[in-house]
């Protein structure tokens, strides 16, 4: 029988513990504690210094368990395991306490005893522990790109320049996402679509992509290395390899601007048969079959007026929606955001005409908008322009409007309980500053105020950029973050509305012919589905969740899926290109290595016990269980060791390696 030989090390981790644990006499504790052999305590064990030491250590007194007690086994823990296995001791005989964390951090008195009996429960546990060998699965060398936005047009071009196929998938007719509908970029002012573009038509041209538009992920089922995915591809109407991108579809279509065109934000119009925008990729037209008259009514006149117009004959009524499989490696998710409605707002006065969000005067401004880059309101160019910043962001749960606003002129003001979007959107305090610009360049006699919270100028080149907008005229007006703003009429023949404020002590009233609201950045309605398809987290606020926010910000917690983009948190162009880079680097190294290592921290049936209940089977989240001959089996490169399975079992068949309930027990024990 083994004899267990454990060394024990105290991390002071420089006064983060130290500071309320007295750490040697902790180590001096430790000493005493069954079967260890040696216990040190050291400044930084994560340092090189700290594992040489636990290295020197294992080959001079034989160990074959180590215990660190530091911070959280989320961040160090594969340092310390990797550490071990150098040493040649199996890095599943490794067990860390943590208390920094769950200590140190968390208590001003007592923490060294707490600290003593966290030592005390790793010691028992690791004594329990069995070396663990972890397996090797093959990768299929393709690639899965989900959302066709600039993140996911350079995660797939990426992936692609790497040599590997790639699937890129988008559910509009175009890829270019939220970017193809802006004017200017700040803080350069440069076209967005004169950059967007060429990506987009590489995207469309590189011989390793493969674009699947006006389709979604259904179906996602498998591991890092084999995932099976089934794509719904929807009908177009349109022969994809026929159409010529003409137009003369469009110019006979009955409905010829009549349907609110949502490229255009609902303000210009398009027909039943329409590209996005001119530079759509692919620039193949789609049949809007909730308004085409064909489709819902069955007659067009004597027949679709579009079948007719077309030359290359590519318009086909008989398509059906197809169901496409895939197998890939990887995946990276770029799937972006949602603009927040500000209807839900109701004192922003959305429902005014003179009121517009962000990404409507964006297609007021753009050439290629519904005005020809012309920024008409009720027939006229706007003189009294008001930005409204953070509207639905920087929220407080259940904040309700200071007293401050209790004046005859002001009691419109309504108490409003916020729905608490606490995190900033990110981006608004630099378009509002660019949209302001705008303004200037084009109506030079307009004045242009800026009601904001804070001014956030974060990136390279934005604190430049807002000095340039406050010279070029832009009147700042700085409100209290508990201040609320209302923009009301005072009748409605009137063409302007009333944007009522408080900056300071003192009470504003600004007559406008425009208001623009910087709406939130929100998580995508799907993007809850999504999730559950990817069997991936979200974070409280909806967005996804990465696996560390430090140190692997680019994954997610099922192994092989990674994030990028506006879907992990708001951010701008540039760092969604970053992040498209970097995700889809991670997703190219399991491609490139040809096969991954799988951690066999994972679910262990005894088939001695189990019974072929089947209760296991139906709550596992991962759908890493399944019935043969009337005994579970573990899929254990699907497992994620969750212990859901365990849990539930009513025969106690199953158990979850490293944390089987002896060592629980063990735990349990040492500390009481």
């Amino acid at each position: 029988m083994e004899t267990i030989r454990t060394g024990v090390y105290i991390c002071h981790c420089g006064v983060n513990i130290a500071m309320t644990v007295d750490v040697k006499t902790v180590a001096e504790f430790a000493k005493g504690l069954p079967c260890v052999v040696v216990a040190r305590d050291y400044q930084y064990m994560c340092s090189d210094p700290g594992q040489e030491l636990i290295k020197s250590d294992i080959k001079e007194f034989g160990l074959n368990r180590v215990v660190v007690a530091s911070c959280s086994p989320r961040m160090h823990e594969p340092t310390f395991r990797n550490a071990c296995a150098d040493a040649g001791l199996n890095p599943y005989c490794f067990e860390m306490a943590n208390i920094r964390e769950q200590c140190a951090w968390v208590h001003l008195k007592g923490a060294t005893e707490k600290a003593k009996d966290l030592v005390a429960s790793a010691v028992a546990k690791a004594a329990l522990l069995e070396p663990l060998e972890r397996k090797k699965v093959g990768v299929i060398p393709r690639a899965l790109v989900i959302g066709g936005g600039i993140a996911g047009i350079n995660a797939a071009l990426e992936i692609a320049d790497k040599g590997f196929e790639t699937y890129l998938v988008e559910k509009e007719p175009s890829i270019g996402g939220h970017m193809a509908q802006l004017d200017k970029t700040f803080p350069t002012l440069d076209c967005s679509a004169c950059i967007l573009s060429p990506k987009m038509v590489e995207a469309e041209r590189h011989k390793n992509v493969q674009l699947f538009t006006y389709s979604e992920v259904k179906e996602v089922k498998g591991y890092i290395g084999s995932y099976e995915v089934k794509i719904r591809k929807k009908p177009r109407y349109v022969d994809e390899h026929k159409c010529t991108g003409c137009g003369e579809c469009a110019n006979a279509c009955l409905l010829r601007g009549t349907v609110p065109n949502e490229f255009d934000a609902g303000l210009g119009k398009r027909g039943a048969i329409y590209v996005p925008f001119p530079q759509a990729v692919p620039l193949v037209y789609t049949v809007d079959a909730e308004h085409c008259i064909y489709i819902t009514k069955g007659k067009c006149g004597k027949s679709p007026a579009c079948k007719e117009a077309c030359s290359a004959n590519a318009i086909d009524f008989t398509q059906h929606e197809e169901e496409i499989e895939i197998e890939v490696g990887t995946i990276v998710v770029a799937t972006g955001y949602e603009l927040l409605d500000p209807a839900e707002r109701p004192a922003y006065g959305y429902k005014y005409d003179e009121v517009l969000t962000g990404l409507e005067f964006e297609r007021l401004s753009v050439a290629s908008g519904p005005t020809g880059g012309k920024i008409i309101i009720n027939g006229k160019e706007p003189k009294e322009v008001v930005f409204i910043s953070c509207v639905g962001s920087r929220e407080r749960e259940g904040r309700v409007e200071c007293g401050r606003m209790q004046d005859a002129r002001f009691s419109n003001l309504k108490p409003q309980t916020s729905k608490g979007n606490e995190y900033c959107s990110r981006v608004c305090c630099m378009y509002i500053a660019k949209q302001a610009h705008l303004v200037r360049d084009k109506i030079p006699d307009a004045r242009v105020k800026i009601i904001y919270n804070d001014m956030r100028a974060h990136g390279k080149g934005f604190e430049e950029f807002y000095n340039r907008v406050k010279k070029e005229g832009a009147e700042y007006i700085r409100k209290e973050l508990e201040d609320e703003v209302e923009v009301i009429k005072r009748s409605e023949e009137d063409d302007k509305v009333i944007v009522r404020t408080v900056s300071g002590r003192e009470k504003v009233e600004i007559e406008a012919d425009l208001v623009v609201l910087a709406n939130a950045i929100v998580p995508g309605k799907d993007a809850g589905e999504l999730a559950k398809i990817l069997k991936i987290s979200r974070s409280g606020d909806g967005f996804f969740l990465e696996a560390h926010p430090k140190l692997r910000p680019l994954d997610t917690f099922t192994d092989g899926i990674f994030i990028a983009g506006c879907c992990q948190s708001p951010k701008d162009i540039p760092d969604s290109v970053a992040q498209a880079v970097g995700a889809a680097i991670r997703a190219s190294i399991p491609l490139i290595r040809g096969e991954v290592e799988v951690e066999p921290l994972v679910a262990s049936v005894n088939e001695n016990i189990c019974v072929g209940c089947g209760t296991c089977e139906a709550i596992c989240p991962f759908d890493a269980l399944s019935l043969e001959a009337g005994v579970m089996h573990v899929n254990e490169v699907v497992c994620k060791g969750c212990g859901s399975c365990g849990s539930a079992c009513p025969s106690g068949a199953i158990s979850m390696r490293h944390f089987k309930d002896e060592q629980i027990y063990a735990q349990i024990e040492a500390m009481i």
